[in-house]
Protein backbone atom coordinates (compact mmCIF):
# COMPACT_ATOMS: atom_id res chain seq x y z
CA UNK A 1 0.00 0.00 0.00
CA UNK A 2 0.95 3.65 -0.59
CA UNK A 3 1.46 6.47 2.29
CA UNK A 4 -1.54 8.10 -0.35
CA UNK A 5 -3.95 4.80 0.06
CA UNK A 6 -2.81 4.76 3.83
CA UNK A 7 -4.03 8.52 4.56
CA UNK A 8 -7.27 8.30 3.03
CA UNK A 9 -8.25 4.90 4.09
CA UNK A 10 -7.47 6.59 7.74
CA UNK A 11 -9.78 9.59 6.15
CA UNK A 12 -12.66 6.95 5.41
CA UNK A 13 -12.59 5.56 8.60
CA UNK A 14 -12.89 9.00 10.37
CA UNK A 15 -15.50 10.29 8.08
CA UNK A 16 -17.47 6.54 9.87
CA UNK A 17 -15.97 7.10 13.18
CA UNK A 18 -16.58 10.91 13.84
CA UNK A 19 -13.99 10.45 16.51
CA UNK A 20 -11.68 13.48 17.39
CA UNK A 21 -8.87 11.26 17.58
CA UNK A 22 -9.27 9.20 14.34
CA UNK A 23 -9.26 12.59 12.79
CA UNK A 24 -6.35 14.45 14.18
CA UNK A 25 -4.46 11.39 13.19
CA UNK A 26 -4.71 12.33 9.78
CA UNK A 27 -3.21 15.90 9.96
CA UNK A 28 0.23 17.49 11.15
CA UNK A 29 -0.30 20.51 13.66
CA UNK A 30 -0.08 22.92 11.42
CA UNK A 31 -1.98 21.72 8.54
CA UNK A 32 -4.47 23.44 6.57
CA UNK A 33 -7.67 22.30 5.49
CA UNK A 34 -9.29 23.92 2.25
CA UNK A 35 -13.24 23.29 1.31
CA UNK A 36 -11.98 24.49 -2.27
CA UNK A 37 -8.68 26.15 -3.36
CA UNK A 38 -7.78 29.57 -1.51
CA UNK A 39 -10.55 29.08 1.10
CA UNK A 40 -10.50 32.25 2.61
CA UNK A 41 -12.15 30.42 5.36
CA UNK A 42 -9.79 27.21 5.66
CA UNK A 43 -9.00 25.54 8.71
CA UNK A 44 -5.53 26.39 9.54
CA UNK A 45 -3.86 23.83 12.58
CA UNK A 46 -4.94 20.19 13.88
CA UNK A 47 -7.44 21.82 16.73
CA UNK A 48 -9.28 23.80 14.45
CA UNK A 49 -9.77 21.00 11.95
CA UNK A 50 -10.82 18.65 14.60
CA UNK A 51 -13.73 20.83 15.54
CA UNK A 52 -14.50 22.34 12.20
CA UNK A 53 -15.11 18.67 11.32
CA UNK A 54 -17.16 17.94 14.43
CA UNK A 55 -19.44 21.01 14.07
CA UNK A 56 -20.86 19.30 10.65
CA UNK A 57 -20.20 15.70 11.02
CA UNK A 58 -21.70 13.18 8.20
CA UNK A 59 -23.28 10.08 10.35
CA UNK A 60 -22.46 6.58 9.15
CA UNK A 61 -25.16 5.03 6.42
CA UNK A 62 -26.28 8.21 5.53
CA UNK A 63 -23.55 8.81 2.61
CA UNK A 64 -21.00 6.36 0.26
CA UNK A 65 -18.28 7.37 -1.02
CA UNK A 66 -15.81 5.92 -3.57
CA UNK A 67 -12.10 7.15 -5.08
CA UNK A 68 -9.12 6.42 -6.85
CA UNK A 69 -5.91 7.96 -6.36
CA UNK A 70 -4.91 9.30 -9.70
CA UNK A 71 -1.09 9.96 -9.23
CA UNK A 72 1.32 10.33 -6.53
CA UNK A 73 4.42 11.27 -6.25
CA UNK A 74 6.85 12.40 -2.99
CA UNK A 75 4.20 14.60 -1.26
CA UNK A 76 1.56 15.11 -3.52
CA UNK A 77 -1.70 12.99 -3.91
CA UNK A 78 -3.94 13.40 -6.03
CA UNK A 79 -7.62 11.88 -5.53
CA UNK A 80 -10.74 11.42 -7.47
CA UNK A 81 -13.95 10.43 -5.40
CA UNK A 82 -17.65 10.20 -5.75
CA UNK A 83 -19.84 10.98 -2.85
CA UNK A 84 -23.54 9.40 -2.64
CA UNK A 85 -25.50 10.91 0.14
CA UNK A 86 -28.68 8.86 -1.05
CA UNK A 87 -31.26 10.96 0.69
CA UNK A 88 -29.60 14.31 -0.80
CA UNK A 89 -27.07 15.01 -3.14
CA UNK A 90 -24.39 13.06 -5.03
CA UNK A 91 -20.84 14.84 -5.30
CA UNK A 92 -17.60 14.31 -7.59
CA UNK A 93 -14.51 15.10 -5.68
CA UNK A 94 -11.22 16.29 -6.29
CA UNK A 95 -8.85 16.10 -3.19
CA UNK A 96 -4.71 17.49 -3.35
CA UNK A 97 -3.25 16.14 -0.17
CA UNK A 98 0.56 17.40 1.11
CA UNK A 99 1.92 14.58 2.80
CA UNK A 100 4.68 15.16 5.98
CA UNK A 101 7.39 12.84 5.80
CA UNK A 102 5.23 11.04 8.69
CA UNK A 103 2.27 10.39 6.33
CA UNK A 104 0.10 12.98 7.96
CA UNK A 105 -1.74 16.00 5.44
CA UNK A 106 -0.06 19.41 5.98
CA UNK A 107 -2.34 20.28 3.67
CA UNK A 108 -5.82 19.38 2.03
CA UNK A 109 -7.99 21.00 -0.25
CA UNK A 110 -10.92 19.75 -1.89
CA UNK A 111 -12.87 20.51 -4.41
CA UNK A 112 -16.61 19.31 -4.69
CA UNK A 113 -19.51 19.66 -7.50
CA UNK A 114 -22.82 18.64 -7.31
CA UNK A 115 -23.91 16.16 -9.89
CA UNK A 116 -27.71 14.95 -11.24
CA UNK A 117 -28.25 11.94 -10.15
Amino acid sequence: MSAGTDWVEGYVKAWETNDADDIAALFTVDAVYEYSPADPEALTGRDAIVAGWLDAPDEPGDWRFTWEILDEHDDLVIVQGRTDYPAAKLYDNLWIIRLAPDGRARRFTEWYMARER
